[in-house]
């Protein structure tokens, strides 16, 4: 904590501790594996978004490429609502043919 005249200042370190638990119990290694994994949904979403943005594609008109709605496209490009297969659908419908999933030593897997 640090005072600035009256205030007192927190870091967001000391307010995940506070609020989440500290480094190494179980609540804050949740916490942090699931902001993980939507930082991980979110930066697809990103690819997608820019990738239909690079074809001048609508998002109505790719989720007619793959049988979805917009709706649905809206919410992969959010980060939301994101399988393998579905991932797959998308980005093959927007001419990514191959993808590969690093797994580091466990080595790569093709995913498409």
């Amino acid at each position: 904590m640090k005072h600035v005249g009256d205030m007192k200042l927190y870091s967001l370190e000391e307010v995940t501790d506070e609020l989440i638990g500290q480094k190494g119990t179980p609540e804050r290694e949740d916490f942090d594996n699931s902001v993980e994994e939507a930082l991980h949904a979110y930066r697809i979403g990103e690819a997608i978004r820019n990738a239909r943005l690079k074809q001048n594609l609508t998002q109505e008109e790719l989720g007619e490429r793959i049988g979805v709605q917009k709706a649905q496209i809206s919410r992969m490009e959010r980060g939301y609502s994101i399988s393998i297969p579905t991932m797959s659908r998308v980005f093959k419908a927007l001419g990514i043919t191959t993808a590969t999933l690093d797994l580091g030593m466990a080595g790569k897997v093709a995913l498409w």
